[in-house]
């Protein structure tokens, strides 16, 4: 890639940040995030709870704080001045609320300590911040001694949460009853507490995260060497007994290796070198990287993996061990160009598990330290395929809005403060070359949210430090305990396509996958032995079957309804094969639940807004119907839309001639959304949006669910129904009050704007924009009709329930790396008698794999949780912006566009 291509596209990524940075400053600041699809802030408590991301909010302007050094990096000298006077005018650290310690450590404490970092260097420097004197600082300090609380435990280990105006333990807390964290939450805080001890003198900071780590070390399983996801803070015992590379523990193992690089004390380098032994021994599969037992480690755990593990390449990079990180990482960009984006987790075959994607970097993180290492200018392309997808299917007038559902492209309402702390500065990184950044990057170290820590810290206020004594290194048969990592500089002299004879036998590996399950099925036939049962073989009433799930370690309890639940105890089987043969068939059942559930369930549809101003550029996740034309099998349909009249449409309509031709809208209530369709088709309404009557309803905390027939034949209805929550519904009613005219595309997944605006008068700023796309065929969807593989976590005490199970949308990653929200490690199977032989199990929910979505019907609202706003310095309310500002901004951006080559969007 020659010099001017590299520079065009670091560009791009300064007019990214800035398209991001300045909405959020423009429509949400001084609020915690800016919710890109409706140009307002998002407000602890004036928002519907979103369960456990919401508590990285504390009403400290999030992602200001989050992108100080970003703007640094980005030679952003002046705007970061800007955002270091407004942190210290307008930030209240004393706010009554519940916030995660973790989360605020690394987003908070991390951001001001890295704003402090460059604010120092840039005062050295003598022409920016010479009025500094350390403020940030001092910010961070307050902050420090505001979480010491948390580690108020006999452990050591902290709280997960804590109230940043009353700490744990009082009343008004609200928090302090928690008994189990996750790992990364408590190993993840040593890199800014240290650096606080550091910078401040004060050593209490990095005495206690030093504690918290010691316990972990201590509590680590001695034979595998690997530690589980969760734990007791009070007792030390897991809770949850799996282990990995990705959520829940990831920068865990991050912040041993960067304890050492930026500390110097050998006892981190040791634990990280031993652990990872044991998971190249246990977890790494190449180029899959597998959740496995702590006290059986070569049983696998799960059958899928998570977004988080994308981190892992970059940790191997700076461990110095080159082959596995181009391999998992190779993978991994596999199934981005399959996806467009890297789903929140997806199966060991690569089909969608869970279909979010709220805008993680890691990926991109692993890409830049892949380069740095290699200097493979492929790696470059990869780069520019994360700035174009970013561009095409993100990028909204407001911002970037996180992906709902990678495979029909739908949006989420929003924008993490991580995307701008990480993501721009990652990509920016990559194409810019020394002089491009005004400090020596090479001087600090990344945390795991990329907040910048100098190096010379290590011999800064140095505490004496004693090796851990009570702990037995394990003796390792390799070079593991090398103290240097490669120099790489002379890793690929020799050999420059090193990393390329790497890549290649992986080039098809998304495409041409086999489940593991069916090539151990054929080796047991070759040897002779007897197969293990088959799930679609198995007869509940057949005694010699019921021998093998004993020995399987499954057993069976007969439920009140007459249905049959199996569980599985992977511990209680005869051997670990047995244990493993007893997973396979557990997924098996549940699959072949998905099976017979398949005419049942639809995936999400797309309602995509094609008139101007709007272009295709804001996509609405709808419900599917039961009934009427199928979009996944028909050609999408296009029209403008009308309010039908009476609104409920449960009559025979007043105002046909509005509706003739159009798409009609109805609301929901009152009578069966059959009857609604027949009233609409009856006038002439080529298509039907069903708006919910409840007020504030939204898909991003509701689960959708498809619309059921009335229990009649509707043959008769051949029009497409799709359901429209509240807050998506009125973004179209919104539009049509503001435009009169609207016209919308209802489609089983987005459309690129190339296929949209064919043929149509529009501005050309819109076609240039990306000019590639008028030749470009739409993704193909052959993979999106595929059905489920309900493959789900498996655990040493493993229970598999089709009955009632939670689903994926539920069991979304949390915000950050290291917490799942609560989704158990247990999987459950129910059958019923009658249908013992072929078709075994009724299923009520399905993993989201290609195509398909979760179980529609029996998902479990979230509940609203309100908390009063405790700061009367900052004005915290909505910023409801108008269609006109909106267009405004809009306008901006398009001269910005226009100012740059055409190709560049």
């Amino acid at each position: 890639m020659s010099r001017e291509e590299k520079q065009k596209l670091g560009n791009q990524v300064l007019e990214m940040f800035d398209h991001a940075y300045g909405n959020y400053m423009e429509h949400a600041y001084p609020a915690d995030e800016l919710m890109p699809l409706t140009c307002r802030g998002r407000v602890r408590g004036q928002e519907p709870s979103r369960g456990d991301v919401d508590d990285a909010l504390g009403k400290f302007s999030l992602t200001l704080i989050d992108s100080l050094d970003t703007l640094v990096v980005l030679n952003k000298t002046k705007e970061f001045e800007d955002a270091v006077r407004k942190v210290l005018r307008d930030v209240n650290l004393d706010n009554d609320v519940v916030v995660s310690v973790f989360e605020t450590n690394i987003r908070v404490l991390g951001g001001l300590l890295g704003g402090h970092s460059l604010a120092i260097m840039l005062k050295e420097k003598g022409e920016y911040m010479q009025w500094y004197n350390d403020e940030l600082l001092q910010m961070a300090k307050q902050l420090g001694y505001k979480l010491l609380p948390a580690f108020n435990t006999t452990s050591g280990l902290p709280y997960p949460r804590i109230n940043l105006k009353f700490g744990i333990r009082k009343p008004e807390a609200r928090t302090g009853t928690e008994t189990d964290t996750c790992t990364a939450c408590a190993g993840t805080l040593i890199l800014e507490f240290a650096a606080l001890s550091r910078f401040t003198g004060a050593t209490i900071f990095e005495e206690y995260a030093r504690k918290a780590l010691d316990f972990l070390w201590e509590k680590r399983q001695r034979s595998s060497n690997l530690v589980g996801v969760t734990i007791n803070i009070h007792t030390g015992d897991w809770v949850r007994k799996d282990s990995g590379v990705g959520a829940g523990i990831d920068s865990y193992y991050e912040y041993l290796l960067k304890a050492y690089v930026l500390l110097g004390d050998d006892s981190f380098l040791e634990r990280f070198n031993t652990h990872y032994d044991a998971i190249m021994r246990y977890i790494s599969q190449p180029p899959l990287l597998l959740d496995v037992h702590i006290h059986k480690p070569m049983l696998n755990a799960r059958t899928w993996m998570d977004a988080l593990l994308a981190f892992f390449p970059g940790l191997q990079v700076l461990k110095g061990d080159i082959r596995p990180a181009i391999e998992t990482h190779e993978m991994l960009y596999q199934v981005i160009k399959k996806h467009n984006f890297l789903p929140e987790a997806f199966t060991t075959d690569f089909r969608v598990h869970w279909a979010q994607h709220p805008l993680r970097p890691e990926f991109a993180e692993s890409t830049y330290f892949l380069y740095k290492a290699t200097g493979d200018p492929y790696y470059l392309e990869v780069g520019k395929t994360l700035i174009e997808n970013l561009n095409k299917y993100a990028r909204v007038p407001c911002g970037f809005a996180a992906m709902k559902d990678v495979r029909t492209g739908s949006h989420e309402d929003r924008m993490d403060s991580f995307f701008l702390a990480e993501m721009f500065k990652y990509l920016y990184l990559l194409f810019a070359d020394k002089e491009d950044v005004i400090f020596d990057i090479e001087d600090y170290i990344f945390t795991t949210e990329a907040h910048l820590l100098p190096l010379w810290l290590s011999t800064t206020n140095q505490r004496i430090s004693k090796k851990n004594t009570t702990s037995e290194y394990t003796e390792l048969d390799d070079s593991n305990f090398d103290w240097t990592c490669p120099n790489t500089q002379i890793l690929f002299p020799n050999d420059p396509l090193y990393a390329q004879s790497i890549r290649e036998p992986l080039k098809n590996v998304v495409d041409k996958s086999c489940p593991r399950g069916i090539i151990r099925v054929e080796e047991s036939f070759r040897s002779g032995a007897k197969p293990p049962l088959r799930a679609r073989d198995f007869m509940a009433t057949n005694p010699e079957h019921l021998e093998i799930l004993k020995k399987m370690g499954v057993s069976l309890i007969h439920l009140k309804d007459g249905r049959v639940q199996l569980v599985q105890h992977a511990i209680q089987a005869a051997s670990s094969i047995d244990a493993e043969d007893g997973l396979r068939f557990m997924q098996e059942m549940i699959e072949l639940s998905s099976q017979q559930q398949k005419e049942q369930q639809l995936p999400p549809r797309a309602v995509q807004i094609v008139s101007h101003p709007f272009f295709g550029r804001v996509v609405l996740t709808a419900g599917p119907a039961q009934f009427g034309l199928d979009l996944s099998k028909h050609k999408e349909t296009r029209g403008f839309v009308a309010s039908s009249k009476p609104y409920n449409g449960c009559s025979e309509l007043t105002n046909p001639e509005a509706v003739m031709g159009k798409i009609a809208l109805i609301q929901r209530g009152q009578c069966m959304f059959a009857e609604k369709a027949r009233n609409i088709q009856n006038a002439g309404a080529i298509g039907g949006i069903v708006i919910d009557d409840n007020e504030g309803s939204s898909s991003d905390t509701a689960p959708l669910f498809q619309m059921a027939g009335d229990g009649k034949d509707t043959d008769d209805i051949t029009i497409p129904m799709l359901f429209l929550f509240s807050k998506e519904g009125s973004i179209i009613l919104d539009a049509i009050r503001e435009y009169e005219e609207v016209e919308v595309l209802l489609s089983d997944k987005a459309k690129d704007r190339a296929a949209i605006l064919k043929g149509k008068m529009i501005p050309s700023y819109i076609i240039n924009s990306n000019p590639e796309m008028e030749n470009e065929e739409p993704p193909s969807s052959e993979n999106e009709s595929q059905n489920q593989s309900a493959e789900q976590i498996a655990s040493s005490s493993q229970e598999v329930d089709l009955v009632d199970q939670e689903s994926p949308e539920e069991s979304s990653l949390n915000s950050h790396p290291e917490s799942l929200s609560p989704a158990d490690t247990d999987n459950a199977a129910s059958i019923s008698p009658s249908e013992q032989n072929s078709n075994p199990t009724e299923s009520h929910e399905t993993t989201s794999l290609d195509g398909e979505c979760t179980d529609l019907d029996n998902q479990l609202k979230e509940q609203s949780e309100t908390e009063e706003d405790s700061n009367p310095n900052v004005s915290w309310g909505k910023k409801v912006q108008p269609i006109d500002s909106i267009l405004a901004d809009w306008n901006e951006d398009i001269e910005a566009f226009e100012m740059m080559e055409k190709d560049e969007l």
